[in-house]
């Protein structure tokens, strides 16, 4: 898959990182060495991302001079919230500053690996076909790090349910693909839960469960694990 818009959300306090966060921001803290920015923008640089949205708002100015130093020539491209307008607003927002109608959503706190790429690649095939969004899911035993005891969701046909416990679980793996259409008429402070509820009564998310490995660094304990 070649030329995409890839938006990072670096918004958030990464309070569950209790004190790692009280003078870095999330995305900048380190996992196995490597800066879990750094991590996810030579991924997906690496399988045909040429650009990069990034929405900032806690400790902004670190995030900022780290990808002044480090990848001044990259296609990047920071939106500062002054106000924080939630994990939908950030993205709804991200749609003013690109001419692309679709575009795919990550986290920072997942950790790419070598293993992923081709799995990733063939998530992002049918990437123009997308007419409302498509998460990428993760079985619970390839689904390392951070995570809840229930799933997040189920997976039937290739459409993206609710999990019940009556259902194998599935995670949200932090990757999704968006159409800007979905975000018409929304307020400009939401969560993309919002969006997810909505769409999901309709049957209108896809999914792929990834067979490889993910690794969610959510709190202090996931980012010391190896």
């Amino acid at each position: 898959m070649k030329n995409f818009t890839l938006m990072i959300l670096c918004a958030g306090f990464g309070s569950r990182m209790l004190d790692l966060t009280r003078s870095t921001p999330k995305p900048l803290l380190k996992y196995k060495n490597k800066v879990l920015l750094k991590n996810t923008i030579d991924f997906f640089t690496n399988i045909g991302c040429d650009e990069i949205l990034i929405n900032t708002h806690y400790l902004h100015n670190k995030i900022k001079k780290y990808l002044d130093k480090n990848f001044k020539k990259y296609p990047i491209e920071i939106i500062y919230e002054k106000k924080i307008l939630g994990t939908g607003g950030g993205v709804k927002n991200i749609f003013n500053y690109t001419n692309r109608k679709k575009i795919c959503v990550v986290n920072s706190d997942i950790f790419w690996t070598k293993k992923n790429k081709s799995h990733i690649k063939y998530f992002l095939n049918n990437y123009h076909d997308i007419s409302h969004c498509k998460m990428l899911l993760s079985k619970n035993i390839n689904f390392l790090g951070l995570k809840k005891e229930n799933g997040d969701f189920t997976l039937k046909r290739n459409v993206v349910s609710n999990w019940n416990n009556k259902n194998e679980k599935l995670y949200y793996s932090g990757l999704q693909i968006v159409s800007k259409n979905i975000f018409n008429k929304r307020k400009k402070i939401f969560s993309m839960n919002e969006i997810w509820t909505k769409l999901i009564k309709k049957n209108q998310i896809k999914g792929y469960v990834i067979p490889s490995k993910i690794r969610h660094i959510g709190d202090k304990k996931s980012i010391l694990e190896n």
